[in-house]
């Protein structure tokens, strides 16, 4: 399968790291919005390539990886790539997606291609667990707790805040609500009971940190929700504590069985990663394989993680899949 990239950040590189380590995907192109002669990336000989050219390579590409972010770029860039490519992005603005899809699905329909979006850990392999569990278990409760992990939309807004150089939020569960919902007990749970938020500030020379800590810890649709705790600290202490981006968080289904429903079952999925969107990267290679195969046996139009049958994603076959994993 010959994947191009479409940017070059995080997740770009993250897909560019997954695709080494899938014996069965080549990269053949990254296509950037910088200067191409800017970007160095890992694997040798591989072109990297202005956006603007993009056009000229639709024949070469398999799947098309679009490593954009979901805000402002992937609303644009999937439903423009899909008419080229077999696409894939990582649209994560939950509310959003039905509209993402149909605009995708449209473009995709129009000219005989397939776009999965939506791909990653969530949305994505914690929607898939939502959605097995919520069959099993039909009379019950669902819960999604994300962290102990870095928030990067959360990052960026309190590095817009007044004074503040840098700085990284890390959302973390609440142990308390974790093990109410672990033992079955089904409990009603705040946005506050559920999360808190713990910020790692390093601040400009001079500025006022209660007033910065005031803005963070009031901002609207952010915080204002939340505990919230704020550290200042140097920027030595932020490069060797917080440069990475690990993230992670569980799925649970609490529901109950038997004509009187007198027993309790709690299904729960986690996840615990060194790196977001590495792992992020590893999830939307494996559903890239699975549109190109459904491509070839005809399939058009956009489809997300519900659509795809397991054994798609794997590279061994049927046989293999049976005797070994089943």
């Amino acid at each position: 399968m010959r994947v191009g990239i479409l940017g070059y950040g995080n997740l770009g590189r993250g897909v560019e790291c997954a695709i080494k380590q899938n014996s069965d995907t080549e990269l053949a192109y990254v296509f950037t919005r910088r200067d191409p002669s800017t970007v160095k990336i890992l694997t040798p000989g591989v072109p990297v390539v202005s956006v603007n050219d993009i056009e000229n390579y639709k024949d070469k590409v398999d799947v098309l990886i679009i490593c954009g972010g979901s805000a402002t770029d992937l609303p644009k860039m999937t439903p423009e790539y899909v008419r080229y490519f077999n696409v894939i992005d990582s649209f994560d603005t939950h509310a959003n997606i039905p509209t993402h899809f149909a605009n995708v699905d449209k473009a995709a329909k129009e000219t005989g291609h397939i776009a999965l979006i939506s791909a990653g850990w969530d949305p994505g392999m914690f929607s898939l667990n939502r959605l097995y569990a919520n069959c099993i278990l039909p009379e019950g409760n669902d819960y999604t707790f994300w962290g102990k992990g870095v928030s990067q939309g959360h990052s960026d807004a309190i590095r817009r805040v007044k004074g503040v150089k840098n700085g990284k939020q890390y959302t973390i569960p609440v142990p308390e609500a974790i093990e109410a919902v672990r033992n079955g007990e089904n409990p009603t749970l705040t946005t506050r009971q559920k999360h808190t938020r713990e910020c790692f500030v390093v601040p400009e020379e001079g500025a006022d940190l209660a007033k910065i800590e005031q803005e963070i810890k009031t901002m609207p649709n952010y915080f204002d929700e939340y505990d919230t705790t704020v550290h200042f600290i140097t920027e030595e202490e932020f490069a060797r504590d917080h440069a990475g981006i690990p993230h992670g968080g569980f799925v649970f289904r609490s529901g109950v069985t038997g004509w009187e429903k007198e027993h309790k079952h709690v299904i729960e999925y986690s996840l615990k990663l060194d790196s977001n969107p590495e792992f992020t990267a590893s999830v939307i290679v494996a559903y890239a394989r699975a549109i190109n195969r459904l491509h070839s046996e005809g399939v058009n139009g956009c489809k997300t993680v519900f659509d795809i049958a397991p054994a798609y994603l794997s590279p061994l076959s049927g046989d293999e899949l049976r005797a070994h994993l089943l």
